[in-house]
Formats: C-alpha cells, structure tokens, sequence
C-alpha cells in the first residue's frame, strides 16, 4: 500500500545494449565538476562527477545503445565499467530511462 499522493515509478532493468535517454523530468544542470541532475516528479539530486560522464548522459537518445554512446566517446570495453555502473546507479534512480 502506498502513501497518498505517492507516484509509482516503475523500474526498468537497465541494459547497456539498449537506448537510454534523461527522463523527460530531469534537468542536466552543467558545474566544474561535472554536473547537477535534478529529478521535479522524485526531487531526487545526482552529481556527475567528470565532463565524459556527462556528455555521455546528453548523448544517450542519440545512440542505439548505451555502448554506443560509450563509443561515441572514446571509452572502449576495458575502460567502460566505472561508466556502467554510474549510468546503472542514474538508471536505479530514475534519471535514465529506457528511449
């Protein structure tokens, strides 16, 4: 039973051989560091804590999958698991969403 006003969200399994996109909700708000995803239906806060990860979170709907868009940015099968698991952990928390 769910709380009132609360939203279900379902989760989706994410699968880096599929298309992701930012859900339509969540704004990308670039910093030195990185940057800010902010989520207005969950107000869930993630930080993106280097430039790569974020130009490949604003790529994703472009590529056919979320390998792909690694590819697009120079980050090969060896180098591609730190990526993976933070585009997991955006994929938990509702900031990705399947395209």
């Amino acid at each position: 039973m769910s709380a009132p006003g609360a939203t279900a969200v379902a989760t989706a399994q994410f699968d880096p051989g599929a298309t992701w996109r930012l859900h339509p909700q969540v704004a990308l708000r670039p910093e030195p560091f990185g940057a800010l995803l902010y989520h207005f239906g969950t107000r869930k806060l993630s930080f993106l804590k280097n430039t790569v990860i974020v130009e490949v979170v604003r790529s994703l709907g472009e590529h056919d999958s979320v390998r792909d868009a690694l590819r697009a940015h120079g980050i090969d099968e060896n180098a591609e698991r730190p990526y993976l698991h933070a585009l997991r952990t955006l994929a938990d928390s509702h900031m990705i969403v399947p395209a």
